[in-house]
C-alpha cells in the first residue's frame, strides 16, 4: 500500500457513469480522468510554525481533481495517482 506524506493524497481513477432516463449509459473518456476515489490521505500541510493542518478528506471520498497535477504510480498491477490536496477541487456527495 502507498502511504502519502504531508499534504499528498493517493487516488484511484473512478468512472463517473451517466445514465439517461431510458437506461442508456453515457460515458465520456475525458471526464473519467477527472474523477477519483481517495485511497489514502497524508498527515497534512505543515505551516511555518510547525503546526500540522489536517487534510479535509477521508478514505473512500469521491473527488474531482485538477487533470494535469498528478503523479501516476503503478503498484501490484493497479494504477494510482498521487496529488497535492490543494489540487483536489471538490468532493462528490
Amino acid at each position: 500500500m502507498i502511504k502519502p506524506l504531508n499534504n499528498n493524497v493517493v487516488l484511484k481513477k473512478d468512472k463517473l457513469v451517466k445514465e439517461t432516463a431510458s437506461g442508456i449509459v453515457l460515458s465520456n473518456k475525458e471526464e473519467q480522468t477527472e474523477y477519483a476515489k481517495v485511497i489514502a490521505v497524508g498527515s497534512g500541510k505543515v505551516d511555518e510554525k510547525g503546526n500540522v493542518k489536517p487534510i479535509a478528506l477521508r478514505v473512500g471520498d469521491k473527488v474531482i481533481y485538477k487533470n494535469y497535477s498528478s503523479t501516476n504510480v503503478k503498484l501490484d498491477g493497479e494504477e494510482y495517482l498521487i496529488v497535492d490536496a490543494d489540487d483536489i477541487l471538490a468532493v462528490l456527495e
